[in-house]
């Protein structure tokens, strides 16, 4: 139980914790806490009721518990979710690439803001083609498990900078609001951070007494644990920059901070080494709904380079972190978390939808399609700011630790 509870962590604290500060910012620290909170309890409330969900059905993963709940239209929704999830990701996962390295590449003697290793859209690219695209074209996912641990290694190394680092900028207005009124797209953001679903029956089925009772306190401590990681995360980056957080919270910290440099050196490898993950799940949701069957050599090449191909193009028309960030959240991860694990089990168990544990699962589906719609709303009416890569004001002095806005 102990080696489940530490797979089901390591599969929570990911990358998504990035943006988690930035969620506090469109929240208000206050309601964002609650939201968080609130967020943390309905994924480990969906995450037990999707093994239920299976037991009930006699179905041992996320897909066949929907198509033998919903057949196949529920199972191709499913599908659609479970490839904008990691796809839209990837997007983000490149849009961090190029925000933290082209910083990184700056503390190198001899480049300066006008040298292309400090232009985002080539280091982009030379990330894709060096890295992420050989990698991507893995076929097994036993190799990629080493890339990783990799990238769990380096997602420490980046926590211990970030409690390690003591800078100080002076609050901005309304900086501890108890809410805002982007809290819904907050949500958004918290779901993408917290979802897990998808290796919920392999750790499940990895317990040496599959029980419900060993799951549920499996799920507890893995959700609580991470609960507290990212709580501390989020107020510490918040507190620090306040109003100014941005979606990629590296984009606050200045380019001559060197402890801000191996902070981003560490996740720009993190996110490197994940891209191939998510990769490799698009790649299986395709080739299950188009193909049905293994992939010929041929067949996986091409898939992959149109894939990785599709969202590097993409990547590098957008460098927004947080819109991308909110996009994710409330189009793919909330309905994955709060809606459909919801609907499978009201559908399969007995008894009337407003009695029991079924009037929870309604009012689930309720507010994941609250969420859902008006996250979008909220996102496509009022797109919030970011840096666009340029350094914020306050570095204009890096001597002093602490500095006001402009006036």
């Amino acid at each position: 139980m102990i080696s489940a509870s530490f797979n089901f962590i390591n599969s929570i604290i990911g990358s998504g914790i990035i943006g988690l500060p930035y969620a506090l910012n469109q929240a208000g620290l206050p309601l964002g806490l609650l939201l968080l909170i609130v967020v943390a309890f309905i994924t480990d409330y969906s995450i037990i009721l999707l093994i239920k969900g299976g037991n009930l059905s006699g179905t041992n993963s996320y897909q066949s518990l929907v198509q033998s709940t919903f057949g196949f239209p529920g199972f191709l929704i499913l599908s659609v979710l479970q490839f904008l999830y990691p796809f839209i990701a990837m997007i983000s996962y490149n849009i961090t690439t190029g925000d933290t390295l082209t910083k990184v590449f700056q503390r190198i003697p001899g480049v300066g803001p006008d040298h292309i290793l400090a232009e985002r859209h080539f280091v982009i690219l030379l990330s894709t083609v060096a890295f992420t695209l050989p990698l991507s074209l893995y076929r097994n996912i036993e190799r990629l498990g080493k890339v990783s641990l990799i990238a769990t290694h380096l997602s420490v190394s980046f926590s211990g900078f970030k409690a390690a680092s003591k800078t100080s900028v002076v609050p901005t207005e309304n900086a501890w609001a108890f809410a805002k009124w982007n809290a819904v797209q907050a949500a958004g953001i918290m779901s993408f951070a917290f979802i897990c679903h998808h290796n919920s029956f392999l750790i499940y089925g990895s317990l040496q007494q599959p029980t419900l009772a060993n799951w549920s306190r499996v799920t507890h401590v893995s959700v609580g644990s991470a609960l507290i990681i990212s709580a501390a995360f989020a107020v510490a980056g918040y507190t620090t920059f306040t109003g100014y957080t941005q979606g990629d919270i590296f984009e606050n910290y200045c380019r001559n901070d060197n402890l801000a440099t191996f902070g981003r050196f560490c996740f720009g490898l993190s996110i490197i080494t994940t891209f191939p993950l998510e990769c490799f799940v698009t790649r299986e949701v395709l080739s299950n709904v188009i193909c049905k069957r293994d992939l010929s050599k041929t067949e996986h090449v091409a898939m992959t380079l149109l894939i990785v191909a599709v969202c590097t193009s993409m990547s590098l028309a957008f460098d927004c972190l947080g819109v991308v960030l909110e996009l994710n959240g409330v189009l793919s991860a909330t309905p994955l978390i709060f809606i459909i694990p919801s609907a499978c089990f009201l559908k399969l168990s007995t008894g009337r939808w407003y009695q029991g544990e079924n009037l929870i699962s309604a009012v689930l589906i309720f507010v994941g399609l609250f969420v859902m719609i008006t996250g979008l709303i909220m996102t496509g009416l009022y797109p919030q700011d970011c840096s666009h890569g340029a350094e914020m004001f306050y570095c204009a002095d890096a001597n002093i630790s602490a500095t006001v806005p402009p006036e």
